[in-house]
């Protein structure tokens, strides 16, 4: 929907394609405005860019904490070879603690969606 409770030009331009589809180019028979319709797929289009937009902040949580877990610690000299392996340790016990959540989140969301 538009700012102005109208539906955007995009839905109401589909509804108008489904209703000339089904009914031809005048309309007849037809009991409901393409304005009715286009407010249906409007909904339908809003429900999919905010589910898109979640996606996306997953995204870019997951990378951000990949990316966390992969830069190399700052005003820390790691000269003993038991500190490095206990430090890479953490690191991808890390890494395999969000890609294991996204692998979760990801599968709910599917599901939710099917």
């Amino acid at each position: 929907m538009s700012k102005n409770g109208q539906p955007d030009k995009m839905a109401l331009l589909i509804a108008e394609e489904v209703l000339r589809t089904i009914y031809g180019d005048d309309f007849i028979g037809c009991r409901v405005t393409p304005d009715q319709i286009a407010a249906v797929i409007a909904d339908g289009l809003k429900n999919e860019r905010t589910r898109t937009q979640e996606l996306i902040e997953l995204y870019e949580k997951v990378v951000e904490a990949v990316h966390l877990l992969s830069t190399p610690p700052e005003n820390q000299t790691l000269n003993d070879p038991n500190e490095v392996r206990t430090l890479l340790g953490e690191r991808l016990d890390g890494i395999h603690a969000v890609t294991t959540k996204t692998l979760q989140t990801t599968a709910a969301a599917k599901r939710k969606a099917e």
